[in-house]
């Protein structure tokens, strides 16, 4: 059950993306800094996830012409437009129509291109509408909780109604408390608020495991009622507990682990290993490690697609970030270079966002 909910990767994903992008915002209405550019916001995010993502979009769909492990419904030229353009999650039953074996992780980037789309909106609605076009944090932090609540109702039509696509437990609806949840670091880091690391981490970890209950859902079977609810507010509350004492500025010894130089490195190819790592362990088991599916050592796999992995996520790190290829055309400040960045893909959304596929209401359904 511990392993089942790795999928937290995802959350922490979330939640790191509302701190970095809603910060900006955050700080003009504060009166830190200019607001943002739209135009230059959206420049960034497309330079940021496209390149990367297009030609690991292509380069699985090309591997899986010749690597046909089993049924793959995404592995058509319709399919192919629909993971090209980020829309493969907008359908009825997913998992049967435009599940992609060696693609599985990224309706998580589906979810983070829909919010990249209405956070501009959603900030002018909370900074300026709610907050009456004054510095408020009080009424910003209220107005967060407000949109986090979403999460919880929409989950609930979705499992209980027939009102929306299966696949509806996908969208950003289903996960905005997780975003929510960065989004009132941010508020927080403006108003001065710290966090000890060590008392926030060790609560995460307590709701970890008490997440890999029942409580949270189980692995096979069905889940009691209230489990889709339930793991996706602690999943919230988990990453939050994640991020904070970094957002917040009080990271002590957690800080220090995050920028050590194997983990910044780690962090700079992150978004890649992301993009890959789905279909080299289809690779691995099937073709490396040649066992049947459902068996072998979860670690061992782990450890065996990641050896795979980075290597691959480098190159393509170096071929398509135009910031690596801009390093290796200068001088090169080998201490610059070595600092954490602040980008939502330096950290990557979990090997279990693809190592797992989910039920559209969030449940596991198998590895």
């Amino acid at each position: 059950m511990i392993y089942a909910h790795l999928e937290i990767g995802v959350a922490i994903f979330f939640v790191l993306s509302g701190f970095l992008l809603f910060r900006p915002w955050v700080l003009a209405a504060a009166g830190v800094s200019a607001p943002p550019n739209l135009s230059r916001y959206a420049r960034h995010r497309v330079r940021r996830i496209v390149p990367g993502y297009v030609v690991a979009v292509l380069a699985v769909f090309a591997l899986y012409t010749v690597f046909t492990p089993g049924p793959n419904p995404g592995q058509s030229g319709y399919g192919l437009i629909r993971y090209l353009t980020f829309t493969q999650i907008y359908t009825d039953n997913y998992l049967i129509s435009l599940l992609h074996t060696g693609l599985s992780q990224l309706w998580s980037l589906a979810v983070e291109v829909s919010f990249y789309a209405v956070l501009p909106g959603l900030a002018y609605v909370l900074l300026r509408v709610v907050c009456r076009g004054h510095w408020q944090p009080r009424r910003a932090l209220a107005a967060l909780t407000a949109l986090a609540a979403i999460t919880p109702l929409w989950l609930v039509v979705v499992s209980t109604t027939e009102l929306l696509p299966n696949s509806a437990g996908m969208w950003l609806p289903a996960h905005i408390a997780w975003f929510a949840g960065g989004m009132g670091l941010a508020v927080l880091e403006a108003t001065g608020a710290r966090c000890d690391a060590t008392a926030a981490i060790g609560l995460a970890i307590v709701l970890y495991l008490a997440v890999s209950t029942p409580v949270g859902g189980t692995v096979l079977g069905p889940d009691p009622a209230s489990a889709p609810v339930t793991k996706s507010l602690t999943y919230a509350a988990i990453a939050t507990l994640a991020v904070a004492p970094v957002a917040l500025g009080s990271a002590g010894w957690y800080g220090r682990l995050l920028s050590c130089r194997p983990m910044v490195w780690l962090g700079e190819i992150s978004y890649e290993i992301f993009l890959l790592h789905a279909a080299i362990m289809a690779v691995t088991t099937h073709l490396v490690l040649r066992w049947p599916l459902f068996t072998g050592s979860l670690p061992g796999l782990i450890a065996a697609t990641l050896a795979l992995t980075i290597p691959a996520a480098w190159a393509l790190h170096r071929r398509t970030d135009r910031r690596s290829q801009a390093s290796s055309r200068s001088a090169g400040n080998r201490a610059e270079s070595a600092r954490p960045r602040c980008d939502t893909e330096s950290f990557c959304s979990g090997l279990s966002s693809a190592a797992v596929r989910h039920q559209p209401w969030g449940r596991n359904t198998g590895s």
